[in-house]
């Protein structure tokens, strides 16, 4: 289908532009969100005569998400959730969920605004871009750990696998090596010894 874009499409065009795309793109995306309109005679005529109110109003809303995103870039949250010991989650993060922490943390976002190639599943700090506007992203740090202090950490640089094989050794410390002897243990092992050599001596000297 060929449409008349009505805002710059990341990919497809400015606006203004005729392009050609998917009939199932248009139908399901463009056209209901008012994002293009079908390239005929009458909508070619019509966007001319409100261009320049298009233009305006894209430049209004270009402002406002400028706004937000001096506000919104570099802003982490944090996610918790439950992982094995090698960083892989139970579950995984989704756009909801980061639209969910940021709206708690009083930004206005939507799913559909972030941009996700697929689902976070893995412990760690990831860069999740945030698309304000088609000519505006702000970037932002999911922190995803299984407890709010594994998420310090992190924040904070710390590998926390590495923590937790310390761990591991700190604890090892507490429990004695069953294959070491005692110094009791030495000591009777020792005078054992030496009765069993001095009754060897007696033994081999000759009666008298």
């Amino acid at each position: 289908m060929e449409v008349v874009l009505l805002e710059r499409i990341e990919k497809l065009g400015q606006m203004g532009d005729v392009v050609q795309v998917k009939d199932g793109f248009a139908r399901n995306f463009l056209l209901p969100r008012g994002k293009a309109l079908r390239a005929n005679k009458a909508n070619l005529a019509r966007f001319e005569t409100e261009r320049a109110q298009l233009e305006a109003r894209n430049l209004e809303l270009k402002t406002e998400a400028g706004a937000v995103h001096d506000k919104l870039d570099g802003v982490s949250i944090i996610i918790i959730r439950q992982a094995g010991d090698s960083g892989q989650l139970y579950g995984s993060v989704s756009p909801r969920d980061i639209a969910q922490g940021l709206t708690e943390d009083g930004f206005s976002v939507e799913r559909g605004q972030v941009v996700l190639d697929a689902p976070i599943k893995t412990l760690g700090l990831h860069n999740v871009s945030v698309k304000l506007h088609p000519e505006v992203s702000s970037t932002v740090v999911v922190n995803v750990a299984r407890t709010q202090e594994e998420a310090e950490a992190q924040a904070r640089g710390e590998d926390i696998n590495a923590l937790d094989e310390d761990d591991d050794l700190d604890a090892s410390a507490f429990f004695e090596d069953d294959a070491a002897p005692s110094d009791d243990e030495d000591g009777e092992e020792g005078a054992e010894s030496s009765e069993e050599a001095v009754a060897e001596d007696e033994a081999e000297q000759p009666a008298d």
